[in-house]
C-alpha cells in the first residue's frame, strides 16, 4: 500500500480514531505506542521510505489528539442546573428560548424535534441542543404541531431530564446515542400551551434545510396522493429515504432476509441519478465537460432531498470526486476517492465512526473493490451478466456479514438468493418506475396513477416473495454479538483465502478499485521536493521487491499474477478453510459457559422476565415483560406509528445479542399483560420448544392472540401443576409447586380474573444453588403452598434456606408475607418494578421487611439488569448493570 499514501492515511486514521474511541489515558498511550514501533520495525525490514512511516505515525497520532479534542469539548453547558435540583433522576424546571434546529416530526400525540437555545431562564448566550418531547393533549394540538418547521423560533417551558441509559447488558443506550449528536438533555413539555412557535423574522443560511424540509414533505405527500396503504411508506423510504411511514411489519420482513439496504439511500441511488442526468444532457447535446459540471453541482442538492444520512453522504462526496476526477482526468483509483469520502467526513464529524450506516457503507463498498475480483475467478463456468450479479451480492455478504450480526444478530440463509432476486428488481424497476411517475404526476396525474398501479402490483409481488421466504424461522440464524478480535480474525482469513484461491484459479481480474493509476504528485503540481522523496522510495521499494522475488523462488514459491504461492497452497487452503469454520462456529455458539449457570434478571420497566441460561447451555424464558395500554377508543389519534412494545423492543433484542437461538421452554407465571404482553414479539422472532403455563385463562384478546400463535407454530402448551418437575439437563430442575388441579385433554380452560392467585409459583436448583420464582402471588397462594405443598418443600424436618427469592408482584405490599420470609428465609431477594412506577412499588413494608430477615435485595429500578452467575460449586456472583456488583457465599 506504500504507493497509495491517501488510503495508507486514511486507514490510520480511521485506527486511532477507534483505538482513541475504545480507549483513554495509558492505555490509549500504549496502543499509540506499540503501533507505531510496530511500524517503524515493518517498514524498516521492507526498507520503505521515511515519508510513509511519518505519514502513518501522524495519522495515528494526529486522529487519536483529534477524536479526544472532539470528545473533550462535548460537554453540556448546563450541568450548573443540576446543582440547583434535588436530584439528577428528577426533572428541572426550565424556560429556554432559542430555534428548532431539526424537522418536527409529530407521531400520535408527540411532537419531536431538536432545540438549539439562545437563553436559558435569566441565562443569556447559552447555546445547548437539547432533544424537545411534546407532549400533545388534543387533536387540535396536533394539527397546530404539524405547522412546525425548522428554523422556528420557540419560547419553551418544561422539565428538563437526563436521557436514560443503558438499564441491560448490551441493552440500547439512548444516553450515548444522543451524545453522539451532541445532545445531552431531555426537555419534555406538557401541552401546547408552554410552547410558543414563531417563523423566523430575518433569512438565514440555515433556511435552505427549511426549504429543504419543505420540499421532501411535498414530494411525501405527492407519493402518498400516488399510492395507497403500505405502498405510499414503502415508496417513501424507496425515493427519498424516508422511513418514518414504512409499515413496521413490512420493514421486519426486509430485515430478516438482510434487505433494508433498499431502503435506505445508497450508492446505487446516486448512480442512478447520475447516470440519467448525463443520459438526458447528452440527448440535448451537452459537452461532457458541461455535463459533468452541472452534475456535480446537483449531487449535493439530491443527498439533501433524500435524508443526508451517512451512506447517500458517502456517495454523494465519493460521486462528486469521481466526476470531477473524470473531468481533469486526475485520481481515477477507487480507494483514493473512497479514502478521501472517508477522512472528510470524519473531519467533519468524529462521531460519524460508530455510526452503523457509515460503518456498513464504507466497509461494503471497499470490499466490493477488493473482493468482487477475486470472486469472479470462482464465477468464470457463469454468463458473465450473471456472474457480474452474483459475484457483486456475494462480495456484499461477506463483507457486510460480521457487522450485520454484530448490530442486528441474525442472519438468513435465504438472504443471498433474496438479494439476488430482489435487489435488480426493485433498482432497476420499481425504483426508476416510482421516480418517473413522481414526476409525472406533477403534469399528468392520470397517467402517473397507471404507473403507480403497475408499481402496486410489482409491490404487491415483492412483499408476498419476501413474506413466503419468512415464513419459517428455520433459515434465520440468531447469532451473538462477536468481539473485535473476532471479526479482524475474520477479514484476514476471508482475505487470504479469497487471495490465494483466486491466484490458484488463474490471473485475477481487476476492476476500478484495484488499479492504481493515480497520476504521480509531480504532475498534480506538488513539491518537486516531496515528488523526489516519492520517487526515491519508489525505486528501493522496487529494489527490494527484486530482492524478494529472488528469495521467493529459491524457496519453492512460483509467480501467479501479481503475487507468489507456495506450491503447497492447497494444504494452505485447507488449513485457512478449516481454520474459517471453526472461526464461524466459535462466533455462532458464542462463549463457553464452562459448567456455570445464569439467571439473568432482565430490566422490562414495570414487569417481569426472566433468562435461566443452564449449565449446559439450555435456555428458559420466565415471562417477557409486556406495555400496558390503558388508552380509550376516543383517543386512538394519541396511537404511534411505531408504539414502544417491551417485548420487541428490549426482550428480543436482548435475547439475541445473547446468542439464544431457540428458547427450550418459555414459563408464562400468569396472564396479565407485564408478564405476558412480551411474548408476542418472542414467538415471532425466536424458536421456542414448549411452552407452560397455569391452564387458565382472562378476558385478554392479547393473550388468545398469543396462544394461537402458539398453536399456529405448533409449539406444545402444557399445564404446570404442584409436583411437576421440568429437567432441562442433569444441573437444572424446575419444581413447581402451585395449584394441584390438573386439567383433562378435553376440558375448557377455566377464565380466572384473580390472576395473581394462579401465578405459577416453581423453585429452579441449578449447580446446587437454589431460587424461587413467584410471579404475582398473592399471600393466600404463599400460605396454601406452605401448607398444601410441605410435603415437597421440606427437607430433614425443615425447609432448607433459599440461595434467591424473585420477590412476589413487583413488591407489593399483597405478597412476600412474613410467614413466607420466615419459611424460606432467602439470603437474596430480587425485585423487578418499573423506575417511578405509577404503583409505587416496591412498598417500603416489604422492603423494610426483607432488611428484618437479612436478605440482600436487588432492585431493577435501582440497578438494572441484574444478572447471576451460578458456578459449579453452587457459588452466586451477582452483577449489577447499574451499581456495583456483589457475591453472595
Amino acid at each position: 500500500m506504500t504507493d497509495r499514501p491517501l488510503l495508507v492515511f486514511t486507514f490510520f486514521w480511521v485506527f486511532g480514531s477507534g483505538a482513541a474511541c475504545m480507549y483513554s489515558g495509558w492505555d490509549l498511550i500504549f496502543i499509540q505506542v506499540g503501533i507505531a514501533l510496530l511500524l517503524i520495525v515493518c517498514f524498516i525490514w521492507k526498507q520503505a521510505g521515511r515519508l510513509y512511516i511519518g505519514c502513518m505515525v501522524m495519522s495515528l497520532l494526529m486522529s487519536s489528539g483529534y477524536w479526544e479534542w472532539n470528545d473533550a469539548r462535548n460537554v453540556s453547558e448546563l450541568q450548573f442546573l443540576i446543582k440547583d435540583s434535588v436530584s439528577e433522576d428528577e426533572g428541572i424546571p426550565l424556560f429556554a428560548e432559542g430555534v428548532i434546529v431539526s424537522p418536527v416530526k409529530v407521531d400520535g400525540d408527540r411532537a419531536d424535534f431538536v432545540f438549539s437555545t439562545r437563553r436559558i431562564n435569566d441565562h443569556e448566550e447559552i447555546m445547548e441542543k437539547v432533544q424537545v418531547q411534546v407532549k400533545l393533549l388534543t387533536e387540535e394540538e396536533r394539527e397546530r404541531a404539524i405547522a412546525w418547521k425548522r428554523g422556528d423560533v420557540a419560547r419553551i417551558t418544561g422539565q428538563l431530564e437526563v436521557p436514560g441509559e443503558a438499564r441491560n447488558f448490551e441493552g440500547f443506550d439512548y444516553r450515548q446515542y444522543l451524545r453522539t449528536n451532541e445532545i445531552h438533555w431531555l426537555f419534555k413539555v406538557k401541552g401546547i400551551e408552554n410552547t410558543i412557535v414563531s417563523e423566523p423574522s430575518e433569512w438565514k443560511l440555515s433556511h435552505i434545510l427549511r426549504w429543504n424540509d419543505g420540499i421532501r414533505q411535498y414530494i411525501g405527500d405527492q407519493i402518498d396522493v400516488l399510492f395507497g396503504g403500505v405502498h405510499a411508506g414503502y415508496m417513501k423510504g424507496l425515493i427519498i429515504g424516508e422511513q418514518g411511514d414504512l409499515d413496521p411489519d413490512t420493514f421486519a420482513e426486509f430485515s430478516r432476509l438482510g434487505l433494508t439496504h433498499i431502503l435506505a439511500i445508497s450508492g446505487m441511488h446516486v448512480a442512478v441519478f447520475v447516470g440519467s442526468l448525463l443520459f438526458i444532457f447528452s440527448a440535448f447535446r451537452i459537452t461532457r465537460e458541461t455535463s459533468l459540471t452541472i452534475v456535480i453541482f446537483l449531487i449535493p442538492v439530491y443527498v439533501l432531498l433524500t435524508g443526508a444520512s451517512p451512506s447517500i453522504v458517502r456517495a454523494g462526496i465519493m460521486g462528486m470526486i469521481g466526476l470531477y476526477a473524470a473531468r481533469r482526468g486526475l485520481l481515477k483509483d477507487g480507494m483514493h476517492i473512497l479514502s478521501a469520502a472517508a477522512l472528510g467526513m470524519l473531519l467533519w464529524n468524529p462521531y460519524f465512526l460508530v455510526n452503523v450506516s457509515f460503518q456498513l457503507s464504507f466497509l461494503v463498498t471497499a470490499g466490493l473493490m477488493v473482493f468482487v475480483s477475486k470472486l469472479m475467478v470462482f464465477l468464470s463456468f457463469m454468463p458473465r451478466w450473471l456472474a457480474g450479479s452474483v459475484g457483486v451480492t456475494v462480495a456484499a455478504q461477506l463483507v457486510s456479514f460480521p457487522l450485520t450480526i454484530y448490530y442486528f444478530n441474525q442472519f438468513s440463509l435465504l438472504s443471498l438468493v433474496a438479494n439476488l432476486v430482489m435487489v435488480p428488481l426493485i433498482s432497476l424497476i420499481v425504483l426508476p418506475m416510482g421516480t418517473t411517475a413522481l414526476i409525472l404526476g406533477m403534469v399528468w396525474f392520470s397517467g402517473a396513477k397507471w404507473i403507480a398501479v403497475m408499481i402496486e402490483w410489482l409491490n404487491e409481488f415483492t412483499f408476498s416473495v419476501v413474506e413466503w421466504m419468512n415464513s419459517s424461522l428455520a433459515f434465520l440464524m440468531i447469532w451473538p454479538s462477536p468481539n473485535l478480535w473476532w471479526i479482524i480474525l475474520y477479514y484476514l482469513i476471508l482475505y487470504t483465502l479469497l487471495h490465494i484461491g483466486s491466484k490458484k484459479k488463474g490471473s485475477v481480474h481487476a476492476t476500478s478499485g484495484a488499479i492504481d493509476d493515480t497520476v504521480p504528485l509531480s504532475e498534480a503540481g506538488a513539491p518537486r521536493a516531496i515528488a523526489a522523496r516519492l520517487n526515491d522510495d519508489r525505486e528501493r521499494y522496487n529494489y527490494s521487491q527484486s530482492r524478494m522475488s529472488g528469495w521467493l523462488r529459491s524457496n519453492g514459491f512460483h509467480r501467479l499474477a501479481n503475487g507468489y504461492v507456495k506450491y503447497g497452497s492447497g494444504a494452505v487452503v485447507a488449513i485457512l478453510v478449516s481454520l474459517f469454520i471453526v472461526l464461524l462456529y466459535s462466533g455462532y455458539h458464542g462463549t463457553s459457559k464452562q459448567g456455570s449457570g445464569w439467571v439473568q434478571f432482565l430490566d422490562v420497566g414495570q414487569g417481569d422476565s426472566i433468562l435461566v441460561t443452564t449449565p449446559e447451555g439450555k435456555h428458559v424464558l420466565i415471562d417477557a415483560g409486556g406495555t400496558t395500554n390503558f388508552r380509550k377508543e376516543k383517543d386512538a389519534w394519541k396511537e404511534r406509528s411505531r408504539p414502544f412494545e417491551v417485548g420487541a423492543k428490549v426482550v428480543v433484542p436482548l435475547l439475541k445479542k445473547r446468542g439464544v437461538h431457540a428458547l427450550d421452554m418459555v414459563m408464562i407465571t400468569h396472564n396479565h399483560q407485564d408478564h405476558s404482553g412480551g411474548l408476542q414479539a418472542v414467538l415471532e422472532e425466536i424458536p421456542v420448544k414448549s411452552i407452560i403455563f397455569n391452564g387458565t385463562l382472562a378476558k385478554s384478546k392479547t393473550f388468545e392472540e398469543l396462544m394461537v400463535t402458539a398453536v399456529n407454530l405448533g409449539i406444545p402448551v402444557y399445564q404446570a401443576g404442584a409436583g411437576s418437575i421440568y429437567r432441562p439437563d442433569q444441573y437444572t430442575e424446575f419444581q413447581f409447586l402451585n395449584s394441584d388441579s390438573q386439567l383433562k385433554e378435553t376440558e375448557v380452560l377455566p377464565v380466572v380474573e384473580d390472576q395473581n392467585h394462579e401465578s405459577l409459583v416453581f423453585e429452579l436448583k441449578m449447580n446446587e444453588a437454589r431460587f424461587l420464582f413467584t410471579g404475582d402471588a398473592d399471600e393466600k397462594a404463599e400460605q396454601k403452598i406452605l401448607t398444601e405443598q410441605v410435603d415437597r418443600i421440606v427437607e430433614n424436618g425443615r425447609i432448607r434456606p433459599l440461595d434467591v427469592l424473585k420477590v412476589g408482584h413487583h413488591g407489593s405490599k399483597t405478597s412476600t408475607s412474613e410467614g413466607w420470609l420466615k419459611a424460606w428465609k432467602p439470603e437474596a431477594a430480587v425485585i423487578s418494578a418499573g423506575v417511578n412506577n405509577m404503583y409505587r412499588h416496591p412498598h417500603p413494608d416489604v422492603v423494610e421487611r426483607l432488611q428484618r430477615y437479612g436478605a440482600l435485595t436487588f432492585r431493577t429500578d435501582l440497578r438494572g439488569e441484574i444478572q447471576m452467575k451460578v458456578s459449579r460449586t453452587g457459588k452466586i456472583d451477582v452483577r449489577t448493570k447499574l451499581r456495583a456488583d456483589d457475591e453472595l457465599h
